[in-house]
């Protein structure tokens, strides 16, 4: 999915990444109206032909449901499963690097979490 994109992402999946995160953050509920394509890219100086690949792609993933001449919602459970895939993702592709990165500098548990900014 994921929330975590690099710098060398898509544009789309960075965007798609984007309203992964704000799902996750409950900045849109389950069942809330996204904005429009066009309020959405113009939100965040995007092609809204991008932001509408986006869209389809979480709408594919069953994350984001269509209303026709509505608009595009969050799809119920979407949370729950937005939730479960990225903490997959991390703990197999984000967290090994991270792991060996901190073992690297000779990090202790306790360094970490003394640090610890939510």
């Amino acid at each position: 999915m994921t929330v975590m994109n690099g710098e060398d992402s898509p544009v789309y999946l960075k965007l798609r990444g984007t309203i992964s995160a704000m799902i996750l953050d409950g900045d849109y509920a389950e069942g809330d109206q996204l904005p429009s394509v066009r309020a959405f890219a113009a939100e965040h100086g995007a092609n809204p032909l991008t932001v509408a690949k986006a869209y389809q792609s979480l709408q594919e993933r069953g994350f984001v449901s269509v209303k026709r001449g509505v608009g595009m919602f969050v799809a119920e459970g979407a949370m729950g499963r937005l939730r479960d895939e990225e903490r997959e993702l991390f703990l197999t592709s984000f967290w090994p690097k991270l792991q060996r990165h901190i073992i690297r500098l000779g990090l202790k548990p306790a360094d970490l979490l003394e640090r610890e900014e939510v």
